[in-house]
């Protein structure tokens, strides 16, 4: 028979992890929505995504699932931020804008003159 009792100090490390782990969500689900990276800066993300992958190997190290489990999602979701933050973030137009066939900086074109 499948044992599912799980020690307390386990139990705590999941439900705390849970909120932990999902805090880079609304950066991540906000670009999806607008589609756009205005206003976000990656580099927190970045950052916490990169030593989530030191908390890991502590967990594997100190065998604590909810360590391993929690961290390894958020290394997920914060390298998903990154990632949608440089996808934005390259196909946003830049500075240039199409006015009747042109670029704005050549200035609207005018019909020839009849």
């Amino acid at each position: 028979m499948l044992n599912m009792s799980m020690p307390l100090h386990e139990l705590i490390g999941f439900v705390a992890g849970f909120g932990t782990t999902f805090a880079a969500m609304p950066d991540l689900i906000s670009m999806l929505k607008r589609r756009s990276c205005v206003g976000m800066n990656p580099t927190m993300a970045a950052i916490m995504g990169t030593f989530q992958i030191v908390w890991v190997y502590y967990g594997v190290l100190v065998e604590s699932r909810p360590v391993i489990v929690w961290n390894t999602i958020a290394v997920g979701i914060n390298f998903l931020v990154v990632g949608a933050y440089v996808y934005f973030s390259c196909s946003r137009p830049r500075n240039a804008q199409v006015v009747n066939g042109s670029h704005s900086s050549e200035g609207p074109r005018s019909s020839p003159p009849r």
